[in-house]
This record gives C-alpha cells, structure tokens and sequence, in this order.
C-alpha cells in the first residue's frame, strides 16, 4: 500500500471546506515532507494561514487554468489532490465558458502538467452530479472524470498515476443547504424543492479519510465511490428547524429528484469492496486488474440515493447538525 509519510503533497482548491478540513488532517497525522495549498483567493488564504500554520505548509497562489504556474507549483511534488472546481449549479449555467475553463481545462492542464513534473499520484475529487448529468456542472465534471481516467494512458511509461474520488452532498459544506436551512430559521418557514427528494450524504472528517485511503489504494484509472447514507428533505429540514414551517418552491433547474453514483450502465465495471464501489476502467490500462478478486455488481444495480439501503435517520441528522453547529462556534 502507498505512504503519504514524508511526501510533498499539493492540493488546489485547498481554501475550500474540504481542503481546509484536509489540511488540518494532514497536518495531525500524515508526517508529510511538504504540504501546498494551491488556490487563486488570497484573502483566503491569508485567514486560513491565521488558523493553519506548520514549518511544512507553503500557501501558493495560482489557478489551474494557469499551466505555467502549475508548472511551477508541481515541482518537486509527489502527490495532488485536485479539489478545484466552479461547483455551483445556478453559477455553471449562467457562466458555462468559466465552468468549461475551470472544471474541464483545469483538469488537462493538470494532467499535462502531473506527468511532465513526474509526480506520482493525483487524485481528482467529482460529485454525483456527474453521473448521468442534466445540468452544465455535472456535464464539465463528467468530462473530467473521463480526462483523469484516460490520464492513465496518457502518462505511458512515465510514474504519474491518476484516479477519481466521487461522492455526494458534503454535511455543512459551503453553499450546501444545512448552512441555508440554518439561517433560515429565524423566518420560521424554509424552502423544499421537492418533499420526495433524496441526497448522498457524508461529513467534512468522512469525505478526507476516504480521499487518503483511496490515494494508498489507488492504482491508477478507477473512480471511487464510498458507501454512504441517504437522507431524505423532508428529515433534514425536521432536523435543523423542528419548529419551522416547510413550504414546497419546486425543483430548480437543473435539479434532480435522487442522485446517482454508479449508473446501471458502469455497474457491470464496478467491483464491490466492503466499504466502497470501485468503477473500473472500460478500456485495459494495465496488464494487472487489482481489483479481479472483488465482486462485481450484478447486471441491473444502480447506486442511487432513493434505493440506497443506508439511511440516515432523523435524530442521526439532528446529531450531525449539532456537530456543525459546535464547529461554527
């Protein structure tokens, strides 16, 4: 299995919710030589460097649409974590050129750059949204997972690995709808999309270990699916603000009623592991297959958030909204 002990490790986007918690992870246990936060905000990071600071953690201010200052942020490191993205469904659809720039010509241009700089393994994060996408957001991370996956090939006999993590709706992410919900409360009524709707869910803490486990595992082309639990609208909205009012507004553009992780059509290349769907490659990478002692999953299976088997229930939720709560101070 592969060390992160004494890597240099980037990670672009790293001013974002999951790259702060992954910083100050790392920085408790994983004995890294150099960690890089790679990000384009600088008051960003100079609050997060008020909070984070280590004699092995480098702020570096770039973006990933930049291949030259990639080109420079990437020397000497031996493993990325690509969290940079325009992620806003809304945001994509009004400004589909800067999403197209960011999610899909950021991911080449880190690729390119991965494999001419020799590090050794990147590991791109994607969402649900990506499966069988209906929205601009979903589509450009489609078209990234595909890149990252085909990345393999591209890097050749050269060291550089690539594979995908791809997971639902992060619990007290920024923008997501806990943090709306919360600050709705004091109108007593919040707003529900659709009281049938369903969503993935996984906490901040859940979301890094799975991303360092698959980084040990990875060999190079999978995508990476955690088993996680569903919730339902309706529990959430019951969970933060018992005492409120719910008042149907209609699923916004874009939207989907459940989400889906492995589509029926990938699911005859996806390997079952107890704790994770690895989506397999189509086209043979590598003479060896790492996982062909795995199950796969039978003709049919899908993994979508309305037939998961793990369900979050109310007071489950009502637990992990205290828990954000205690974050926020």
């Amino acid at each position: 299995m592969y060390s992160l002990r004494g890597k240099s490790l980037l990670i672009t986007g790293g001013t974002g919710s999951f790259g702060k918690r992954f910083v100050k992870t790392a920085l408790e246990r994983l004995e890294l030589k150099r960690l890089v936060v790679f990000s384009r905000d600088e008051l960003k990071q100079f609050e997060m460097a008020q909070q984070l600071s280590a004699p092995n953690l480098r702020y570096f201010i770039g973006d990933v649409r930049d291949k030259e200052r990639l080109h420079r942020a990437l020397d000497g490191i031996d493993v990325v974590i690509h969290a940079a993205a325009l992620k806003q469904v809304p945001t994509a659809e009004y400004n589909p050129f800067e999403a197209i720039k960011t999610n899909v010509i950021g991911a080449e241009n880190i690729i390119n750059e991965a494999i001419d700089q020799g590090v050794e393994r990147v590991l791109a994060l994607s969402t649900d949204k990506a499966a069988n996408p209906i929205n601009l957001y979903g589509a450009t991370k489609l078209c990234s997972d595909k890149l990252f996956v085909s990345g393999n090939a591209y890097a050749g006999a050269k060291k550089t690995r690539f594979a995908v993590v791809r997971y639902g709706n992060v619990i007290g992410s920024r923008g997501s709808v806990i943090p709306f919900f919360l600050a709705r409360r004091k109108t007593g009524t919040l707003p529900i999309t659709d009281p049938r709707m369903t969503r993935f869910w996984i906490t901040l803490q859940q979301g890094v270990e799975f991303v360092i486990t698959s980084i040990e595992r990875m060999h190079g082309g999978e995508i990476f699916v955690p088993k996680i639990p569903s919730m339902n609208i309706m529990d959430l909205a019951k969970a933060v603000a018992p005492e409120c009012k719910t008042e149907v507004v209609g699923i916004r553009p874009g939207e989907k009623l459940h989400e889906v992780m492995v589509p029926e059509d990938d699911a005859r290349n996806t390997a079952e592991q107890s704790d994770r769907y690895i989506i397999k490659p189509v086209f043979q990478l590598f003479d060896d297959d790492p996982y062909a002692a795995d199950p796969i999953c039978p003709e049919g299976f899908r993994y979508a958030s309305d037939t998961n088997p793990l369900w979050l229930e109310e007071h489950d939720l009502a637990k992990m909204v205290a828990d954000i709560k205690l974050d926020e101070g």
